[in-house]
């Protein structure tokens, strides 16, 4: 599909600078970008310097600081490499606008060698996805599948009660042109952590101030779920995490810390998203 989060601006004064497209499009503010995009976004320039540097490391952590709105304007990145040796590479990446840096991730990638031997302890409850009657298997992006009380389905109205939630997507490009990669679509997916974890009875009534993933393995493919692990609010303050797999198992875990903005909450369960990417909500 021609349908991506960003496109090029090769004519921009900034190298590798983008432009926010019509699916980045947040449901808090139309004149801002959703943290999906955003989180994808510093996961693509995180991804080039390990690629380009250390191909044999594997990435285990992300973190995104969402510390002031991305608007949909131009946007570009640097990137630094904070720490490398033998067994690791830490690479630290801003997103920039004109009127200055708006998010950050720091990324840990690892070599991999071989499973310790001995027994440990593993959560023994699995994250099961949707039947594939229901979502067949797919590289192209759609409407998310969501999982509560109501059962599977792509209808939001359903869904928008105090029950543990599941979220199940396809990622879409994240530079137009260019094809998603397994790591771009778990990182930009782990902010559907805020979607997965705080939608109740009342819609979304916080925002999500950061993300981290960690990850144990890449998924196969770019459909990624996320299964509400734990929630925690206190004041307005909620701590929230997730299980992340695909259809071969668990990858690893995501944590968001969000703020209560129930002035402007949304409200899920009076819309309705057609099967088209192109009106996917961002959170």
């Amino acid at each position: 599909m021609d349908l991506a989060f960003f496109r090029p601006l090769p004519d921009h004064a900034q190298q590798d600078a983008v432009e926010p497209l019509h699916l980045a499009m947040s449901s808090w503010s139309e004149d801002q970008a959703h943290g999906v995009a955003v989180a994808g976004l510093l996961g693509r320039a995180a991804e080039s310097v390990a690629r380009r540097r250390r191909p044999e490391l594997v990435p285990t952590r992300v973190t995104v600081d969402l510390f002031a709105p991305t608007r949909m304007q131009p946007a570009w990145t640097t990137a630094e490499v904070v720490r490398e040796s033998r067994r690791l590479m830490l690479v630290d990446v801003t997103l920039h606008q004109e009127s200055g840096p708006t998010a950050r991730a720091s990324t840990l990638w690892l070599r991999p060698s071989e499973d310790a031997p001995g027994d440990t302890w593993s959560n023994p409850d699995r994250p099961e996805p949707p039947p594939l009657n229901v979502a067949p298997v797919t590289d192209q992006p759609h409407v998310p599948f969501i999982h509560s009380d109501a059962g599977w389905s792509q209808d939001f109205r359903q869904h928008q009660d105090g029950s543990r939630k599941t979220y199940w997507n396809t990622a879409p490009a994240i530079v137009l042109g260019e094809p998603v990669t397994p790591f771009q679509a778990v990182a930009a997916s782990a902010d559907g952590t805020s979607l997965a974890s705080n939608w109740g009875s009342a819609g979304v009534q916080h925002i999500n101030a950061d993300v981290t993933l960690t990850l144990a393995r890449l998924p196969i493919g770019v459909t990624v779920g996320l299964r509400a692990l734990d929630r925690v609010e206190v004041d307005g303050v909620a701590v929230s995490s997730c299980t992340v797999f695909d259809r071969h198992g668990p990858l690893g875990t995501t944590v968001v810390t969000s703020m209560a903005n129930t002035r402007r909450g949304i409200d899920m369960g009076g819309r309705r998203w057609e099967d088209d990417p192109r009106s996917e909500p961002g959170v």
